[in-house]
């Protein structure tokens, strides 16, 4: 009798290992079916933002017609390397090549060469072309008029026309509002669109946004801004007939525009290296700029040197 007890009690035993092993198969089948299983710790750390090694700290400064541009790029950037941040702000490209060169920060920021700035060592900077910007002529809604020469534009800007109705526009008086004179916009703008003029003394604004918010509430205003800057609160002129577009930059059929710089002292190393390289990626390159109204450098069909010449690339 004892001897079947102890049979009995062995039978039990096995089938419940056997039930325990077959439940634990079935369980790691399970998972691993419907994606569920994890990797390895290890894989998880190396994969993971929280694992990258990339740390510290940087300031870009300078062109506001820049500044969209790279605070949506540094907020990516930074996403991707938690241990990074980057301080971007504004000032004007004179600001950001005085403050690159002075190297009271990382980046300098311009829509301008540096040999164009007075002051500025450009041999001791590198120079970084990131992307390039489209500048307009920009107008309250209610001017009446869309289309100038750039004759015309001189005029306007000059102080020879006072008053939209001589160009077929509304009984208006023309309110110029300029850029300050360290701003990069506003140098391109008098190089490429008053042909070297000097516009006549009018108020000047440091912001790109202001400009643009001046210039939709005040009947008669004239400026000028990054097409990245244009919304539907103001209207862009067309200028001897071509229109202030993206394709029209590439083939400098529109010839305001500028090329975007990233500056630095001597070449670029540690977290500011990463993020100018960071620019030149399709992250930024093919999917950002676009979505902001900026064209990247390998879409121009010409190229622009620091004296303005134009050749085909």
């Amino acid at each position: 009798m004892k001897k079947k007890w102890f049979v009995f009690i062995g039978c039990i035993f096995m089938f419940t290992i056997i039930l325990a092993a077959c439940s634990n198969t079935e369980a790691g089948s399970q998972d691993s079916a419907s994606g569920t299983s994890k990797p390895s710790t290890e894989t998880n750390q190396e994969n993971s933002p929280e694992s990258d090694k990339l740390a510290g700290s940087i300031t870009v400064v300078g062109s506001s017609a820049m500044q969209p541009l790279v605070e949506a790029a540094a907020q990516q950037f930074m996403q991707q390397h938690p241990g990074v941040t980057i301080n971007v702000q504004g000032g004007g490209s004179g600001t950001g090549l005085s403050k690159i060169s002075e190297g009271a920060v990382d980046i300098g920021n311009s829509d301008v060469f540096a040999e164009e700035k007075e002051g500025i060592p450009a041999d001791k900077l590198t120079d970084y072309k990131v992307a390039v910007v489209g500048m307009a002529p920009v107008v309250h809604s209610e001017v009446g008029v869309e289309d100038v020469t750039q004759d015309q534009l001189i005029d306007i800007f000059t102080g020879k026309i006072k008053n939209w109705k001589e160009l077929g526009g509304a009984d208006q008086e023309i309110i110029v509002v300029n850029r300050a004179k360290g701003s990069g916009t506003r140098a391109t703008f008098e190089t490429f669109a008053l042909n070297g003029e000097e516009p006549i003394e009018a108020q000047e604004q440091d912001s790109s946004g202001t400009v643009r918010k001046i210039v939709s509430e005040t009947p008669g205003a004239i400026s000028y801004l990054a097409f990245s800057y244009i919304d539907e609160s103001i209207q862009a002129l067309k200028v001897d007939g071509a229109e202030p577009t993206a394709e029209n930059v590439e083939t400098n059929a529109w010839k305001i525009w500028a090329y975007q710089h990233m500056y630095t002292n001597d070449e670029a190393v540690d977290v500011t290296k990463e993020f100018i390289d960071y620019m030149l990626t399709e992250d930024v390159q093919t999917k950002l700029l676009p979505k902001m109204d900026y064209l990247p450098v390998t879409n121009m069909k010409v190229d622009r040197n620091a004296n303005g010449e134009v050749s085909n690339q």
